[in-house]
C-alpha cells in the first residue's frame, strides 16, 4: 500500500474530532449484540468506535489499520471508556494474527484499495474459526450515484472500490449466508458519513 494512501488516512484522523463519530455503526451494533462474546477482529478500524463498543460488551478485541493517527485516536477512546484493545498498525500480511484465531470478524466500511480487496478478504477468512461469523457493511457499486449527488455521504468515488452482492459471494464462498442484501440507508456518522447511501450488508457463518 503506497504512502499516499496512508497519508490520506493519517490526515483524516489527526484532527481532534472523530471523523466518523464515537458511537458504533448501527448495523454492527445490531448484529454483534446477537452473538456470544469471544475473540473479534476489526480490520481497517480507523479511530476505534466499533472496536471499543465490542470491548465494552465483553469481547476480546483485536484491530488493525495502516494509520498511526487512527490507532492513537482509538487508544484514546479506549482509555476514555475504560477498556483495552489490541490495535496493530500495518498491512495484514505483516501482522501477527494466527489462523483460526477469531470467533468473529467485523468489516465496517473497510474499503481496501480495489486491487487488493478480494485478496484481503481471503486472508481474513483464514483467521476465522469454523462456525465463526463475518459482519460486513460497506458501500455498494450503486452508491456511486449517491456520492456524486452528495459528497457528504462519503465513500469511494471509483466503482472498483465499491462492492456487489456477487463479489461478496465470490470472496466468502464457504459461508452459510445469514443475511446478504443491498439496501438504501441514512447515515449520520461523524463528519464524513452523512446522508442517503447504498450499502451491501452481509452476515455469514463459516462452514
Amino acid at each position: 500500500m503506497n504512502n499516499t494512501w496512508t497519508k490520506r488516512w493519517d490526515d483524516r484522523y489527526k484532527s481532534e474530532e472523530f471523523a466518523y463519530g464515537e458511537k458504533p455503526n448501527n448495523y454492527l451494533k445490531e448484529q454483534i449484540e446477537k452473538l456470544k462474546t469471544g475473540a473479534i477482529l476489526f480490520p481497517a478500524e480507523g479511530e476505534g468506535r466499533n472496536a471499543i463498543f465490542a470491548s465494552k460488551l465483553g469481547w476480546q478485541v483485536s484491530a488493525f489499520d495502516i494509520s498511526e493517527e487512527g490507532r492513537n485516536k482509538a487508544l484514546l477512546l479506549a482509555k476514555n471508556n475504560n477498556v483495552s484493545i489490541d490495535y496493530q498498525v500495518g498491512e495484514l500480511e505483516t501482522l501477527d494474527f494466527e489462523e483460526n484465531q477469531f470467533d468473529a470478524i467485523a468489516l465496517i466500511y473497510a474499503h481496501f484499495p480495489a486491487m487488493i480487496k478480494s485478496k484481503i478478504h481471503k486472508q481474513l477468512d483464514k483467521l476465522l474459526k469454523k462456525d465463526g461469523i463475518i459482519i460486513f457493511e460497506a458501500f455498494s457499486k450503486n452508491h456511486l450515484e449517491y456520492v456524486t449527488k452528495n459528497e457528504k455521504v462519503g465513500g469511494p468515488k471509483d466503482i472498483e472500490s465499491l462492492f456487489s452482492i456477487e463479489e461478496i459471494k465470490a470472496d466468502f464462498p464457504d459461508y452459510e449466508i445469514i443475511e446478504l442484501e443491498e439496501k438504501e440507508i441514512e447515515l449520520n456518522e461523524g463528519l464524513f458519513h452523512n446522508g442517503t447511501g447504498s450499502v451491501i450488508r452481509f452476515v455469514g457463518r463459516k462452514v
